[in-house]
């Protein structure tokens, strides 16, 4: 017997947060997330989802032992028509992900909503979507794992592909690399021939800065099909947590006439510290931490390319991207993570293969329209 039962209790929401251990006990690719941090984003009084949106949480019960969760959301100020599902973990099982399903489904009836898309764990980018492709390496931060199983259970259900694939791509910092070198031939030509500068990010002007990323990624981005617009909001739940984390050095502008144009930010990849921390779950797992903490990850990822539409033909993101090539190899990381970025941005696959990246993971999102 199946029942989704609401995760309301304390004792259930200790449930509901860390069931992803029962799935992935065997799993060393998983990356945990920080307990304390889930538990304060999944609280409406701390969570930053909940200033502008509204969300409940679930269990799916199979004879009395819990078998999966799902979170049903919806963003005042995103599209009026949908239901957003996240932290989906289900058993190997269908008819447990089925009854999540239906149960979806029935909640975005009883609020309204006529589309049921995801997945979204409320933090637009949160280890958004499902991976379809690339399970043979762990995550890199901000980016989700899930076992194989999951998208057959989206598809058997009849989802469909809510817009293209996101994809990560992933490129060597070699400054041998041929494909590195011509990058920064490349940027040479641009320089000479237009009037843009290369800024790092004011820490001390963060508000502003906030502002400027908010026109970039919503004027960059909204020629992609179901694009959402960020708020301000948003993009302060996704860059503030990681202004302490963050080197100044590689989040970078790119400025025509004194006027912010494009932005290009990059972060050390957490996951290859945290992949052995089991989400600080339990105090023991602090005393481990001390044995990482000095640890220089490997890879840096970068997180966004937004460049202005009447930019995109200017070489200013070539400048950025030579930019942060030369940075990173000064500092010492080996490889760079590009993710997520859409199939259908030309942009950034062209960049790319200019640095010689690969697509080594692929996520899909789901969507599926009901009837009220």
């Amino acid at each position: 017997m199946i029942e989704i039962r609401p995760a309301n209790s304390g004792r259930d929401k200790h449930i509901f947060l860390t069931f992803p251990w029962r799935i992935y006990r065997d799993d060393p690719l998983w990356v945990p997330p920080i307990l304390s941090e889930r538990i304060k984003a999944t609280d409406p009084k701390t969570g930053a989802f909940f200033k502008s949106g509204y969300a409940d949480f679930f269990i799916a019960w199979k004879d009395g032992q819990p078998a999966g969760t799902i979170c049903c959301s919806h963003e005042i100020g995103g599209d009026p028509t949908e239901c957003s599902i996240g932290f989906f973990e289900c058993i190997d099982d269908y008819t447990v992900a089925e009854a999540m399903f239906k149960h979806a489904e029935s909640w975005a009836r009883g609020h309204e909503l006529m589309m049921v898309c995801g997945t979204y764990n409320l933090d637009r980018e949160d280890a958004r979507g499902i991976l379809v492709e690339g399970y043979d390496r762990p995550p890199v931060v901000l980016c989700g794992h899930n076992p194989p199983y999951y998208g057959g259970f989206f598809e058997r259900f009849r989802f469909g592909k809510r817009h293209d694939d996101g994809l990560a791509y992933a490129a060597k910092l070699d400054p041998n690399n041929p494909k590195i070198q011509r990058l920064y031939r490349l940027a040479e030509v641009v320089r000479k021939r237009k009037n843009f500068t290369i800024r790092t990010v004011n820490m001390n002007d963060l508000n502003d800065e906030l502002e400027r990323v908010l026109l970039l990624q919503n004027r960059a981005l909204e020629h992609l099909d179901g694009y959402v617009p960020y708020t301000l909001e948003a993009i302060s739940a996704m860059m503030l947590p990681l202004k302490d984390l963050a080197d100044p050095d590689l989040v970078l502008f790119v400025e025509a006439d004194g006027k912010s144009v494009g932005w290009f930010p990059a972060i050390q990849n957490l996951n290859e510290i945290l992949i052995h921390l089991n989400g600080l779950r339990y105090p023991w797992d602090y005393v481990r931490a001390l044995r990482y903490k000095n640890l220089k990850p490997k890879c840096l990822s970068v997180k966004s390319v937004a460049v202005l539409p009447e930019y995109w033909d200017t070489g200013a993101a070539i400048l950025l991207f030579a930019e942060m090539a030369q940075r990173a190899i000064a500092k010492g990381y080996e490889w760079a993570d590009l993710s997520l970025t859409g199939e259908d941005n030309p942009d950034t696959y062209d960049l790319a293969h200019h640095m010689g990246a690969e697509v080594y993971k692929r996520y899909r999102f789901y969507k599926k329209r009901i009837l009220l």
